[in-house]
């Protein structure tokens, strides 16, 4: 095994986990998902059958990944945030052939307790703050708050605000790496 695993977590045959991932406490991996290496599951992490994690993300404590959430690399899911994969979901009515897809791409943080309803995809290095409800997608770089989050400014890929507006054209500089980040038509890019 090139992974470590605890001895409660239980992985069930045919998942995929690269190497020097970490399976904590009581978590539980279905046989389908597929997860990349240095990955970390933290204690009560459930992974469904049609998963995807990228390599390096941290998944901690309490969080339920379930089918069709497709996590690129190095995204941080915040503890006890939650994942949804039916939008409008009874417990009478079977409607697994219903899931939507969702997409979280490269870079982006989940804070801890916030909800992102099914069917979206978040972008790269957006910053979703601690309890709010994603109901719909989010740019690149996006720094989204509240209940249904709206989006009050922007993160470098360092995870810092950046001082610029919402809208218009602007460019800045983090302080800490030196990138340059541009504002443009409505999306941030870094060069």
């Amino acid at each position: 095994m090139s992974y470590y695993q605890h001895e409660s977590a239980i992985v069930d045959e045919g998942a995929e986990i690269g190497e020097g991932s970490r399976v904590w406490h009581f978590v539980h991996v279905c046989g389908g998902a597929k997860i990349g290496k240095g990955v970390s599951l933290g204690q009560n992490v459930f992974v469904g059958n049609k998963v995807t994690i990228g390599d390096h993300c941290k998944v901690q404590n309490n969080v339920s990944v379930y089918d069709n959430v497709h996590l690129e690399e190095g995204v941080f899911c915040g503890p006890s945030m939650v994942f949804t994969n039916v939008y409008n979901p009874r417990s009478l009515i079977e409607r697994k052939d219903q899931y939507l897809d969702t997409l979280v791409k490269k870079g982006a943080t989940l804070g801890a307790n916030c909800t992102i309803v099914c069917g979206v995809t978040i972008g790269e290095y957006a910053f979703v703050g601690a309890g709010a409800v994603v109901n719909k997608d989010v740019p690149a770089y996006a720094l989204m708050v509240g209940v249904p989050a709206r989006q009050i400014g922007w993160m470098s890929e360092f995870g810092e605000q950046l001082a610029l507006p919402l809208t218009g054209e602007a460019a800045t500089t983090c302080e800490h790496t030196g990138a340059i980040y541009t504002l443009k038509n409505g999306a941030v890019s870094k060069s």
